[in-house]
């Protein structure tokens, strides 16, 4: 399955939408389009993961660079609706204490 991409600027809010896979092959493209938003300064950057229902260690590397990449552009990075496999992934790495993680889908509800 491919990954799609699109993002939707807000004031001084970036939300990036993401549908599909990510996965070794489709990483790349996350990180090629995320990065860029947590380097400007004061920038919050919303990632909607709703509709990404699987996701490897390479994804979680992009969040992490990701991540690493605010603490230094004095920007905010959140995750929001994760689907319970999505989300497992950060808990089981314990990621999900140190990221601003919002709106966990679990089972189906809104």
């Amino acid at each position: 399955m491919n990954l799609t991409l699109n993002v939707v600027e807000e004031n001084e809010r970036s939300i990036l939408n993401a549908s599909g896979e990510i996965d070794a092959y489709t990483a790349p493209k996350l990180k090629e389009l995320l990065l860029p938003l947590t380097e400007v300064e004061g920038n919050t950057v919303e990632v909607n993961l709703e509709n990404v229902n699987y996701m490897d260690s390479t994804g979680l590397g992009v969040f992490i660079s990701a991540l690493k990449s605010t603490k230094e552009n004095n920007s905010t990075l959140t995750l929001s609706n994760l689907q319970d496999r999505v989300l497992r992934i950060f808990e089981i790495t314990g990621l999900d204490e140190i990221m601003d993680i919002r709106s966990a889908i679990r089972g189906g509800n809104d």
